[in-house]
């Protein structure tokens, strides 16, 4: 089969620079086998596609745009003044009153300002974005505003991304009532085949000197932010909303947040590591189990297994003591008001952020269909708000389509646990095997089956990533945000379950049902688990440094190769189109459709979400996890910025208030995180244990190896033995002791009031900051006051401050 491409684009450009170019695609397929039926069909489909790119077109310019033929290819539309004007008012841009002193928006530079100590951290940016009061744009009152005289640049380029592509997404091209509308239709129809804004020149700094302010906006972000020698320099959050929108803008800005609260955390998780190893050697069980000899015969760990020793764990119960010491039961406490306290200052940068890009009053209007929805749609109703006929989907028909796909979601969760036991079973049979050999049984087995579980969790994860993704269009959402919703909450949860099943498993599980000698509990004919010789907590932190540090490196490979994959793949795919033109100088339209697409954020909110939860989930378990997680951040802050700038297709500059539903999830993850580290110190530590052995027993801990084994019933006979011990708060007769309830009593108190004591700071944590600063009020006021002065109408002053 031959296919022959041949691409026709349309460039939309405001006053200066060239800011939207739109492809075109036709296919034309021959076959022998189905000659004139593919033929007649591929005909009447192109035949199809041209009359809609004509009308299209001419519909264009019937909206003011004008056009530029460039070549046999490439058609230049250009915004005129006066559709600018109309439309800046029709979307109520912003308009700029007065121009504000630059404010220092970062904390930490200002604490150190004020300590006259010298900030490493801050970088001369040139040409950093000048920062207004403004108001709604109205025609009527251009001279009120400053800049209306220079019609060059007085709207922004990314302004003009947004009117431009408003007037794409507005333009009919077949029968309105058919919802045959805007570009984004015919891109999913294959009329087009890409639709972006243009790339302002090469990110490539020059060969020769020049100064720093004559650099393009592409080689200022190349040179100033996505370089790695800048990892250390604050993130230019200007520049970057300035050329990619505030979404895009905000979304960095989140991430370096989010990064630079980890650096306390992090210094907190290592000093209480720290700790651990200098206060290694007070253990006073650790010694007395290494000091023990041949005092303690533990019973078999397999049917086929002989008698040890305790003192033969003598090296694992050191160890162990590095994540089960008094510090991380503080380190919990701090990482659960940490979370919280972050979230809150987040809302306060968040809302000076929006306030000082003009989103604070931002509020999408009524979406229209998505092009999906509006070709799939099986019938035509009025809109109740716009009052228009657009394409109607019965609520009842989708309420069932998404009760079906929440079974299928149930399945999958249930493959989870399916390979979670694969996992149990794997871990079980390898530990049975390297008992006998007489080799580090425990650490193999867990190390091992903790990359098999990575490795299924990245293929699961991606497997239903793809199936989300078409669970979430069959049910048929009418715009693209309900879509969205809908699609991150499915991929969430079922992530949520898919990484951290089997962290709570080990943590709540594993070692709860095995029983005692003579009446093991067993699965599929195989002895349930028990925890390893260091106690579930030190299998849990093998655990979370395997995923949590494994799935960053994979990441990170993936996000560094791939995009170089794809970007090879376009312009081999694009070699041909090449060869068949006149050998001479790429245009910049050119250039930049050998991008690749833009792939939106939810990978990268997700990737992160998911990183927030293992640092706080089960922070009790792995103090080291917020250092790796920097550490990652840092590197995925660059990554990122290299992709946006150098990788990617120029994005359309999307407004945006605030991250989204993420920030719902990650409030979710805080207030679970407080639970489960209460739980995690109260039934997996033995943090409560030893305080209850001190406080009836011995102070100083002598004795309570012995206070936490028991002897084996007598009638469980192996070898030559009579008695053995093992680890549970039973009697000879297998029975729970006195000791067992007043421990079980312990435990649920201490998480009683752990909850409430965590939950109660928090709740005085929220009340004491506010959402909004107190500056940031003044300024709200302020610029109320200069539109009121600005727009001389009394009555329109009022509404627009009502409005804001």
């Amino acid at each position: 089969m031959m296919r022959m491409m041949t691409p026709y684009m349309f460039i939309v450009s405001g006053p200066q620079a060239h800011l939207f170019i739109v492809i075109l695609s036709l296919f034309v397929l021959a076959s022998d086998f189905v000659l004139v039926w593919e033929d007649s069909r591929s005909e009447r489909r192109k035949a199809q596609l041209a009359q809609w790119r004509d009308k299209f077109i001419q519909n264009l310019q019937s909206a003011g745009l004008l056009m530029e033929k460039k070549t046999v290819h490439y058609l230049k539309l250009h915004a005129p003044w006066d559709v600018l004007v109309y439309y800046a008012e029709e979307l109520c841009l912003r308009a700029p009153l007065q121009v504000i002193p630059h404010p220092d928006y970062n904390t930490s530079a200002r604490v150190l300002q004020k300590l006259w100590v010298p900030n490493i951290m801050k970088d001369s940016v040139p040409n950093r974005p000048v920062d207004y009061y403004t108001c709604a744009f109205r025609k009527s009152k251009m001279e009120k505003f400053l800049g209306s005289d220079d019609r060059e640049n007085y709207f922004t380029n990314t302004q003009r991304h947004r009117i431009v592509y408003e007037i794409l997404a507005r333009t009919v091209y077949g029968r309105r009532k058919r919802a045959e509308v805007g570009v984004a239709r015919l891109l999913n129809e294959g009329a087009f085949t890409g639709a972006f804004p243009l790339h302002e020149g090469p990110f490539e700094l020059p060969s020769c000197d020049i100064q720093p302010d004559q650099l393009n906006k592409r080689q200022v972000l190349y040179h100033y932010w996505s370089n790695w020698l800048k990892w250390y320099k604050y993130q230019p959050l200007d520049h970057i909303r300035e050329y990619f929108g505030e979404k895009i803008a905000l979304y960095f800005a989140w991430l370096g947040f989010y990064t630079a609260w980890l650096l306390p955390a992090a210094l907190v998780g290592t000093c209480v590591f720290v700790l651990g190893i200098l206060t290694m050697g007070s253990n006073t069980p650790a010694k007395e189990i290494c000091e023990s000899g041949g005092l303690y015969l533990m019973c078999p760990l397999c049917e086929t297994c002989k008698p040890w020793n305790i003192s033969d764990i003598c090296p694992m119960a050191k160890v162990g003591y590095l994540f089960d010491h008094p510090g991380t039961v503080f380190f919990s406490v701090f990482m659960s008001l940490w979370a919280v306290t972050f979230l809150e200052y987040w809302k306060r940068k968040n809302a000076t952020l929006a306030h000082h890009w003009d989103c604070m009053d931002f509020h999408e209007e009524e979406e229209p269909p998505r092009p999906e929805f509006a070709a799939m749609a099986p019938a035509m109703e009025e809109n109740p708000v716009t009052g228009v006929k657009e394409p109607y989907f019965p609520e009842k028909a989708r309420i069932s389509r998404m009760l079906t796909g929440s079974m299928v979601i149930v399945i999958m969760l249930c493959v989870v646990m399916i390979f979670l036991v694969t996992v149990i079973i794997y871990r079980s049979i390898v530990s049975v095997m390297m008992f006998e050999t007489g080799s580090s049984a425990g650490n193999i087995a867990n190390i091992s089956s903790s990359l098999v579980n990575l490795a299924l969790i990245l293929l699961m994860g991606q497997v239903y990533t793809a199936l989300a993704e078409q669970l979430t269009k069959w049910e048929m959402h009418r715009t693209q945000t309900q879509y969205e919703d809908a699609f991150t909450f499915k991929v969430f949860i079922f992530q949520f379950v898919n990484f951290y099943s089997s962290p709570f498993y080990v943590a709540f599980f594993k070692g709860r049902f095995v029983g005692y000698p003579g009446h093991y509990g067993t699965l599929f004919g195989m002895r349930n688990e028990d925890c390893g010789p260091g106690g579930c907590l030190i299998e849990l932190a093998e655990q979370l440094c395997i995923i949590m540090v494994g799935k960053q490196l994979i990441n990170n490979v993936q996000e560094f190769v791939i995009p170089k994959i794809k970007s090879w793949r376009q312009k081999r795919a694009l070699s041909s189109v090449k060869k068949a033109q006149k050998a001479e100088e790429r245009k910049c339209w050119e250039q930049d459709y050998e991008l690749i697409p833009c792939e939106g954020l939810f990978d990268e909110y997700l990737e992160i979400v998911l990183q927030f939860g293992f640092i706080t989930i089960f922070v009790a378990a792995f103090p080291l996890a917020p250092l790796f997680a920097l550490l990652n951040n840092w590197v995925e802050v660059r990554l990122d910025a290299y992709k946006f700038v150098c990788e990617y297709r120029r994005p359309v500059a999307e407004r945006a208030q605030h991250i989204g539903v993420w920030f719902i999830i990650l409030e979710a993850l805080s207030h679970v995180s407080v639970i489960v580290n209460a739980f995690l110190i109260a039934f997996t530590s033995d943090f409560l244990p030893r305080l209850l052995y001190q406080y009836k027993f011995n102070n100083d801990l002598h004795g309570y190896v012995n206070f936490t084994l028991a002897y084996s019933p007598p009638s469980y006979n192996y070898s030559s033995h009579t008695v053995c011990r093992y680890k549970a708060f039973r009697d000879e007769n297998g029975k729970y002791t006195l000791v067992y309830w007043e421990l079980l009593a312990a435990r649920l108190g201490f998480i009683i009031a752990f909850e409430h004591v965590v939950f109660f700071v928090l709740r005085v944590i929220d009340w004491m900051v506010p959402d909004i600063p107190e500056s940031l009020e003044l300024k709200i006021k302020r610029e109320r006051y200069l539109a009121k002065q600005a727009l001389a109408d009394k009555q329109e002053a009022l509404l627009v401050s009502s409005f804001r």
